[in-house]
């Protein structure tokens, strides 16, 4: 009996081995998607300016990150949904390690909504446009 259940076992974790093998696979090569004109590219040098007045949904983001591979089309159809009633910008957090550290990043990709300079929301993993155009609203 003991061996019946080693033997499942086995079968199980090979299956999820195997299975895990080709999601990553798939994954790994899924294009860039380009960015939408209305989002800005920020960095530590511009960031203040960018979020001082208004209502603007940052992402910090990193080229290798997968999961914010997958944000990048929520954030333009985001941008296209909004209009001009909120900015959208992205931060590379690779390259821009201050603004990153200033806002306690830990874990990308990391919305941050901020109105006139200040912090309001933070959402953590990926989301849906609905989502963030929902949030966003609450704000504006």
């Amino acid at each position: 009996m003991m061996t019946l259940a080693l033997i499942v076992t086995f079968l199980l974790l090979a299956g999820f081995i195997t299975y895990m093998y080709f999601a990553y696979k798939k994954i790994k090569n899924t294009p860039d998607t380009e960015t939408h004109s209305a989002i800005k590219e920020l960095n530590d040098t511009n960031f203040q300016a960018q979020v001082k007045s208004g209502v603007t949904l940052v992402d910090f983001w990193a080229a290798w990150c997968m999961p914010c591979k997958m944000m990048a089309p929520v954030l333009n159809e985001t941008a296209e949904a909004l209009g001009s009633t909120a900015k959208i910008g992205k931060l590379d957090v690779d390259s821009n390690q201050a603004s990153s550290a200033k806002y306690g990043v830990r874990s990308i990709p990391t919305l941050i909504l901020f109105k006139n300079g200040k912090e309001i929301n933070r959402f953590v993993g990926v989301k849906t446009k609905d989502f963030l155009v929902k949030e966003i609203s609450k704000v504006i």
